[in-house]
This record gives structure tokens, sequence and C-alpha cells, in this order.
């Protein structure tokens, strides 16, 4: 949990003036995420979130912001930037750049079912096809070269065993990455941190709807395998052991392959994506672990479930059922 800068009543309400979203009625900073600034702004025209970017600077953010607006645009129910009077969206506050985004509606499901799984995974893939003509380029930013980049960093906070198990993944990541058939995977951008809390729902006559997804900073190019291996790993296990729920795994699976179907280079390499999703959230979780950053409410994430979701991916690798399509 989170608030690295301090935002006055003041300073919120002169930038949602010159938005043009009325007039300040609170101000709350939220008790989440670990990466920005967040608060909930309420004006009299409804409720917003305001992000001041803490990591993220001017050059990479149009990238996230314009593929937020791109997808609002064709449906996806994400949350849009405001811009103001002369069309930019993104903003400077303190010296830092900032958005003021649309606040969705609904709430979190944090004990998903096999029915918010699937609706998961039919969003995933729809987000995927959506974003496939989006123009701006961006490679995803914690990808293999930061792994690479960031493990020799870590590697003195480990233990033997945890060093092992770092060096031997990085490296079988690092060999994948280099094959024919990894660079085959169809690829896009993608969302690359789609967890529980980075989605909502609503109450409907026919059950939950899936109302939200949010939380883009993490976005770029990369494979839309990654994207999904991530929502695997995060949606489908249980928590305390790491271990794959596969009744939930095949369901996501089965309505994202509805949508886009998988190629067979995608089902053969699912096992080695959700080990690079975990590894990904591992190393990132240990950084900020032992590198943590000055805050008003910082709380950093657990390494340890990572570290176990990562060893049980290893231990038990995971193949969807279904038909394996012709094309590769």
């Amino acid at each position: 949990m989170a608030v690295y800068t301090d935002v006055s009543d003041t300073d919120a309400a002169s930038l949602v003036a010159r938005l043009g979203l009325g007039e300040l009625k609170t101000l709350q900073g939220i008790r989440s995420g670990i990466e920005n600034t967040n608060y909930f702004v309420d004006t009299e025209r409804g409720r917003y979130v305001l992000t001041i970017f803490e990591r993220l600077g001017f050059e990479q953010l149009p990238y996230y912001l314009h593929l937020m607006k791109h997808l609002a645009e064709r449906g996806i129910p994400v949350p849009a930037p405001h811009a103001d009077a002369s069309g930019a969206i993104l903003h400077t506050l303190h010296g830092k750049p900032a958005a003021v985004v649309d606040c969705l509606p609904g709430r979190h499901h944090l004990a998903p079912d096999a029915a918010h799984c699937a609706s998961l995974g039919a969003m995933l893939a729809r987000l995927h096809l959506a974003g496939a003509d989006f123009a701006m380029q961006q490679p995803h930013l914690r990808g293999l070269a930061w792994w690479s980049e960031t493990v020799p960093v870590v590697l003195p906070f480990l233990t033997a065993t945890q060093r092992a198990l770092m060096e031997s993944e990085l490296a079988f990541q690092q060999h994948l990455a280099a094959t024919p058939a990894y660079a085959a995977l169809p690829r896009g951008a993608i969302h690359a941190d789609l967890f529980r809390d980075n989605v909502m729902f609503d109450d409907g006559p026919d059950g939950d709807r899936l109302s939200g997804l949010f939380d883009f900073y993490f976005a770029g190019v990369d494979t839309w395998l990654f994207d999904l291996a991530v929502c695997l790993n995060d949606w489908c296990i249980d928590l305390a052991s790491g271990r794959l729920d596969e009744a939930r795994a095949a369901a996501l699976v089965a309505a994202y392959a509805a949508v886009r179907p998988l190629t067979g280079g995608e089902r053969r390499l699912v096992p080695a994506l959700m080990r690079a999703a975990a590894f990904r959230f591992w190393l990132s979780r240990l950084w900020d672990l032992h590198l943590p950053r000055d805050a008003t409410l910082l709380t950093a994430h657990d390494p340890d479930h990572f570290e176990r979701v990562l060893r049980e991916r290893v231990d038990t690798p995971w193949h969807p059922a279904g038909p394996e399509p012709e094309t590769a």
C-alpha cells in the first residue's frame, strides 16, 4: 500500500477544474498498489482516480494512456483518461506525470470461482484482439531484459537454495526466448498485471458481470500467452500452496480460446510461460522488498508466495486440454 506524493485538496481541485470535471468534493488516498500514488477524487460529476506516476517517466506514459483510450473506444471496460482543453491526457502534478481516469463500477472477487475465471478469460481475449491494431509500440518493461538486469541485484539477499532456483530459471527463460517456437508466439499489447484486484465485477440479473479492468501501467508489447499465464497464476491457484486449481484454469483457457483460439505452439508452451509469469513476480517482489522506496503507506507484497508458485510450476507443469489447431 503506497502514497508517495501528498496531494492537497487545492492541488486536486485545480487539476479537475482544468479537465472540466466539476468542483472537488473529497480526496482520498488509495491504500493499494506499490508503484504509483493513487487517490479517489469525488466531484459533482462523479468519482475518478488520480494517479501520480513515481517510477514511469513522461516518455513512457503516453503508451499506457493511449492504449487505455484505444481499448475504451473499442468497448473494453477500461478506465478512460480525461483530457484538458488542449486534448492532452498526460498532466503534471508536483513536477511528476499524472493522469485522471474514470473510476470503474463494481467490486473485486478475491476468491473467484470457475465462472469468474471464464469471464476473465473471454475478456482478456477481447482485449488482445482490440489492441491488435494499436499503432504505438513499447516493449513490456518487466520482460526478459529487466529480469536479466535485476537478478544480479537481488541475488545477494537470497539463500543458497533460492539463488539456485533464480539462476536456473533465468537461464531456462533466456534459452526459451532464443527458440523458434517462442519467436512464433502471437504477440501484441498486453496488460501484464491482471491480478484479481485489478478486475471489477458488477451484480446483474444473470450473475456477476465483469465490469472493468484497470492498472495498465505495466502494459507493453509481449506474447499474448504471457498475459494469459499471469492470469492463470493468480486467478486459478490455491493461494496458500501455489498449487493450480485445474478446473478454474481449464475454464479460463477455454473461455479465452473461444474468443481467440490458441495456436498449437501456444498450447505447447503454456507450462513454460506459466513459469515465466511466476518468475517475473517473484523477482519484482524481491526487488520491492529489499530495495524499497519511502512511502506514506507502503507495504511490500510477500515474495515467498511467487517462489512457491514457481516451484509448483517447475515441479507440476500443466497443459490445457483441447484440440491442437493446425497453425503452429
